[in-house]
This record gives structure tokens, sequence and C-alpha cells, in this order.
């Protein structure tokens, strides 16, 4: 599941423009994850919607915390917009179109008109009697 997730072909687009790691200090810490692993978890959380902490450690060798640090760090770095640059390029290169915009609900806020709405009329008054106007049955013990 998670190795099908970052094809050859992404990984060779994305590797190129991906911050290198800072180099561990004397005080110790532990290792930095390997960036591919964490680019599986960040597609993997981004396609299926669930919580950063739900993703499973076990299918990706990274924790959901360390994905989103990453993804936090790339995208301060500027590495989304270069590594979707850079995908446009290789798919107007292999298919011959040209795609100069993607828009989605999440990127594109979307306007209210102006226009006044109309009220809404009600159908039928509600003559049946609901829970809280019933007067409740003694309780018997």
């Amino acid at each position: 599941m998670a190795k099908e997730l970052v094809s050859e072909d992404l990984w060779r687009a994305a590797e190129p423009l991906l911050p290198r790691p800072r180099p561990r200090t004397s005080a110790g810490g532990r290792p930095p994850v390997d960036s591919r692993a964490a680019l599986r978890g960040i597609i993997f959380v981004l396609r299926t919607g669930i919580p950063w902490q739900a993703l499973p450690r076990e299918a990706f060798g990274v924790s959901g915390s360390s994905c989103w640090r990453r993804f936090k760090e790339w995208w301060k770095s500027g590495v989304w917009t270069r590594l979707h640059q850079e995908l446009l390029r290789v798919f107007k290169f292999a298919v011959g179109i040209d795609h100069r915009a993607v828009v989605d609900s999440q990127s594109v806020r979307a306007l209210r008109e102006d226009r006044a709405r109309a009220r809404t009329r009600r159908t039928v008054q509600n003559a049946a009697a609901n829970a809280i106007s019933r007067p409740m049955a003694p309780v018997s013990s």
C-alpha cells in the first residue's frame, strides 16, 4: 500500500527539490526520517483525509507527527509549488496538453451572490404534538 503512492518517476521529480535534512548535532537526538517515507505518508494523509496522528506507522515507517512536520517544513521552503510546476512541465512534455490552472474547493473560495434570497414558505402547519408538549406518564415503582 505505502510503496505504491510514490512511484519512481514521482520520486525522481521530487527528490532534487527537497531540502537536505540538517545534520545531527553532538547533542544527539533522533536521526531524521527518510524523505521518501515522509512523502508517502504525506500523500496518504492528503489523499485519504485521515488525521495526521492516525497514519499507520507500521505501514509507512514514519509517524504522522513527523510527516506533518516535514509537510510544514516543505511548505515553508516552497517545495510544493516547485514540485507542482515540475509535474506540470513533465505532463505537458509527455502528453502535449498545456494545463495552466488547477482549481479545487480548497484553493478557491466560493463567492456568494449579492441577490436577496426568497423566503421559504411553509407548506403545512405541523399540528402533531411533539414529545415535549405531551404530559409525561407517572412512573410506577
